[in-house]
């Protein structure tokens, strides 16, 4: 089952790219700009987020994609990375689903000369673990 957490990553990769989620029954389209700010996702992306998961969203589901996002908060679905392009896709549990990327309708993806999309990161708990690496006892190997 994918969590809400890995549900909202799949949006915030693919919302950098410039895909859009639909809802309304296609009434609109919402594409949140930007989508992370400093260490965490941008108010508008936490607002997108908050009208997609709600039941007056109707079904809401990523441009180029059937799956709605309601449906990948179930245990049938799982979201793991694209063997082509390595961006998060959904993937049914069980059964079979389909064989094409999100990606596919995407022109010049993957772009290896772009940098990739990301999840926000936590600059103060990522130099802390650089602190704490520097400060742990190296060993000292024997010569002679």
């Amino acid at each position: 089952m994918a969590s809400e957490q890995q549900v909202r990553q799949y949006l915030a990769y693919w919302f950098q790219i410039g895909k859009g989620i639909v809802i309304h029954g296609g009434r609109e389209t919402l594409l949140p700009r930007p989508v992370i700010q400093g260490n965490r996702y941008s108010d508008e992306f936490e607002a997108c987020w908050q009208r997609v998961s709600t039941p007056d969203a109707g079904d809401c589901y990523l441009e180029g994609t059937n799956q709605t996002i309601a449906e990948l908060l179930t245990p049938q679905w799982e979201i793991n990375p694209c063997a082509r392009c390595s961006m998060p896709v959904p993937f049914k549990t069980l059964g079979l689903t389909s064989l094409e990327c999100t990606c596919s309708d995407v022109p010049n993806w993957p772009d290896t000369e772009m940098p990739a999309p990301r999840s926000p990161v936590d600059n103060q708990a990522q130099l802390e673990k650089i602190r704490d690496r520097l400060k742990m006892p190296t060993k000292k190997s024997r010569t002679g």
